[in-house]
């Protein structure tokens, strides 16, 4: 069963509630008993764990189409990006 969020638009209660996802959502605050209680949207709460298809196809790793770019790329015409690289273009300015 998901967990929901609530929290009273009154009284700013908040409230974690364990519940069917068949089951009407709640609308009265437990705390001032006013019908402001909503649902937030909330981030998922789970993590992949173990030696599954994520972890081997999608967990990072070097692939040959994805290789860093060469130091010529950082170049800004011996500006300081060209410098900090090393790029011998720095030198003939």
């Amino acid at each position: 069963m998901p967990i929901y969020a609530y929290k009273c638009g009154t009284c700013g209660h908040a409230k974690d509630v364990l519940q069917k996802m068949s089951d009407a959502p709640l609308t009265d605050c437990p705390a001032c008993g006013a019908a402001a209680f909503s649902k937030q949207l909330t981030a998922p709460g789970f993590q992949l764990k173990g030696s599954g298809w994520y972890a081997t196809d999608f967990k990072g790793g070097s692939s040959s189409s994805a290789s860093a770019p060469a130091p010529a790329a950082a170049c800004d015409a011996g500006g300081s990006a060209c410098a900090a690289a090393g790029c011998p273009a720095a030198s003939e300015v």
